[in-house]
């Protein structure tokens, strides 16, 4: 009965160790994976939601996050514009929900989708568009062309359409520069 009894607190011991072994690797592995989260990850989980960006030059962007690329975020703001906001002016991020999206591992297509690409797709629109620079500067005007690592803007009055009269001058912008992308409705 004696060697019944020892060998059952033994089990009971092992158990014990192996249950609080295993509790420890779980959360080493938990803090490891999130380690490995990277800021446009954690916010595809808040797509649809309404969130509060702080971004460099621009300040307070609130909005709701309608899309997010490898390095690029998308709101739609009060006012129904759409803002495009480049995740490297990004300072800090509220409004997040408890999930956070799959990451672009394997979608070719969504990591390829690059800010530049977004800028390019506006120039395509020939949206008139305000560029905040990460100092706080705004530019008014339609994206003309977008390079590798800058664009053009033709400035002129976002009130009024692009037309050769209208254009006050065409001015490169380092896209590493540019904070946010507001599109602008002609006549508000």
């Amino acid at each position: 009965m004696r060697w019944q009894q020892l060998f059952a607190d033994l089990q009971a011991q092992f158990e014990h160790e192996e249950a609080a072994t295993e509790q420890s690797e779980a959360a080493s592995r938990a803090r490891s994976e999130i380690a490995a989260v990277r800021l446009v990850d954690r916010l595809r989980g808040a797509v649809g939601s309404a969130v509060v960006l702080q971004c460099s030059g621009a300040g307070q962007v609130t909005g709701e996050l309608v899309d997010v690329g490898p390095d690029w975020l998308l709101l739609v703001d009060d006012l129904g514009r759409d803002v495009l906001c480049g995740a490297g002016a990004v300072r800090a991020v509220a409004g997040l929900t408890r999930r956070t999206g799959a990451g672009d591992e394997g979608r070719v297509v969504a990591a390829a989708w690059d800010l530049r690409r977004a800028l390019r797709a506006l120039a395509r629109d020939r949206a008139a568009v305000q560029l905040v620079l990460d100092d706080g500067g705004v530019l008014s005007g339609t994206l003309d062309r977008v390079g590798v690592d800058y664009v053009e803007l033709a400035e002129h009055a976002v009130d009024a359409p692009r037309r050769a009269e209208t254009v006050q001058g065409v001015r490169a912008v380092v896209i590493g520069t540019i904070a946010l992308v507001r599109t602008v409705t002609p006549g508000i």
